[in-house]
């Protein structure tokens, strides 16, 4: 696949988008109060690792099938009611979980706008796949929020 610049631009972003995902979870799962969270931005940061290698992969040129085999990897992942120690550990993941909603949402913009403009059919293929499990993200962490009082 030959990239266009736009192409190859909207790579470069969803690229520094994903490294910032990865980097955010994994900072945020050492900092979270509760183990269940911790195990899901973890969880959350395997997969966005798996769409940085995708996205690296495009920007060489190489785009192959979407790879997926229908099962979400991030079936299994608990997302249910906590008992926190403290008032502030709640509010403390609460902050934590809304800021990567709000990340979530802002990088599936990005696919979206991807998807669109992307001449190659495999290649939108390949970014609405991303795009609907960065939705799935946010679906996580809205459940967990949901499930713990911290979404109003």
């Amino acid at each position: 696949m030959t990239l266009s610049t736009k192409e190859t631009n909207l790579l470069k972003d969803m690229k520094g988008q994903e490294q910032l995902c990865i980097d955010k979870y994994e900072k945020y799962a050492s900092e979270a109060c509760s183990s269940e969270l911790t195990s899901l931005f973890h969880a959350l940061a395997d997969v966005e690792r798996t769409h940085l290698t995708t996205i690296n992969d495009m920007m060489q040129g190489k785009v192959g099938s979407t790879g997926s085999s229908g099962v979400s990897p991030l079936n299994g992942v608990s997302c249910g009611k906590v008992s926190y120690a403290s008032e502030d550990g709640k509010k403390k993941d609460a902050f934590l979980c809304s800021d990567m909603l709000t990340t979530e949402k802002h990088v599936s913009s990005l696919y979206n706008t991807g998807v669109f403009e992307f001449a190659d059919v495999q290649a939108r293929n390949k970014l609405n796949h991303i795009q609907t499990e960065e939705q799935e993200h946010g679906q996580k962490i809205y459940e967990f929020m949901n499930a713990n009082g911290m979404y109003q």
